[in-house]
């Protein structure tokens, strides 16, 4: 315990500062004030275009779209890092570069690093170790994602996210029809998530899907025809997408009994 209470402070220690934070958006304001009360001396948020001269790190805080342009006005000497989930370091250009991606939320009241996981990837050895002293500072857990994988595993990460809540969006528009709030779904999403974080989306599925129970589909397909027939068409790709959920786990079960028939070939 001692050990990881101390690491935020090694990694201040290992970082060579100032670190200059470019971008004065939700992010960017987040990022400053999460370095600053870890102890890193950090400058900004600054505005796009505004010199970091003496700053021995660089955080591009922008868009995706003005990760380029930001880099190509930092002078050569610092380490240029950027904070996109989908963007590969040659955005970065001609500086020694890093990446870190916090998988999180950022509001209007901030961000909570701590905890939270964060991608990183690095074009050498010491751009590598200032994203992993960047991420223990902030109290984030690294793991590493190779450039041509950055795009699928953004992607991964809209969909359990942003399309999660489309479809949650649906469900409580669904309910209001028949008078429910969507604090009462909050728990049959709580306990599904958690389902899914512990055994899996084929063993945490539940529901008249997963059981086959073709009439009640029938009824739920009838009345989003009715009640709301403009989400019909993303009803019925979400009961398709569910039966060939449905179908890989029924599948594995099957397998899986097999195996403990046949002693699994055990010897």
């Amino acid at each position: 315990m001692r050990d990881r209470d101390a690491a935020p402070a090694r990694a201040v220690e290992a970082l060579v500062a100032p670190v200059a934070v470019v971008g004065d958006g939700r992010m960017g304001r987040a990022l400053v004030t999460a370095l600053h009360a870890a102890g890193v001396a950090v400058v900004g948020p600054l505005g796009r275009g505004a010199a970091a001269d003496d700053a021995a790190v660089v955080l591009l805080a922008v868009p995706d779209s003005e990760i380029a342009a930001a880099a190509e006005a930092v002078a050569p000497a610092p380490l240029v890092g950027h904070l996109s989930g989908a963007t590969g370091l040659d955005a970065l250009g001609r500086h020694e570069s890093f990446s870190i991606h916090p998988l999180l939320t950022v509001t209007e009241r901030g961000a909570a690093f701590e905890g939270a996981p964060a991608a990183i990837a690095a074009s050498s050895r010491r751009a590598r170790e200032t994203a992993l002293a960047l991420v223990a500072a902030l109290g984030m857990r690294p793991f590493e994602v190779a450039d041509h994988d950055r795009a699928a595993y953004h992607a991964a990460a809209s969909v359990a996210a942003n399309f999660l809540v489309t479809v949650e969006g649906f469900a409580a528009d669904l309910a209001s029809t028949a008078g429910v709030d969507r604090a009462m779904l909050a728990p049959l999403v709580r306990a599904a998530v958690d389902a899914w974080e512990s055994e899996g989306a084929e063993r945490a599925l539940t529901g008249p899907v997963a059981r086959g129970d073709v009439e009640t589909v029938s009824r739920q397909r009838a009345a989003v025809a009715e009640r709301m027939p403009d989400r019909l068409g993303l009803f019925d790709a979400l009961t398709a997408a569910t039966t060939d959920l449905a179908t890989r786990a029924a599948a594995g079960r099957r397998a899986a009994d097999h195996a403990a028939e046949t002693g699994g070939g055990a010897r």
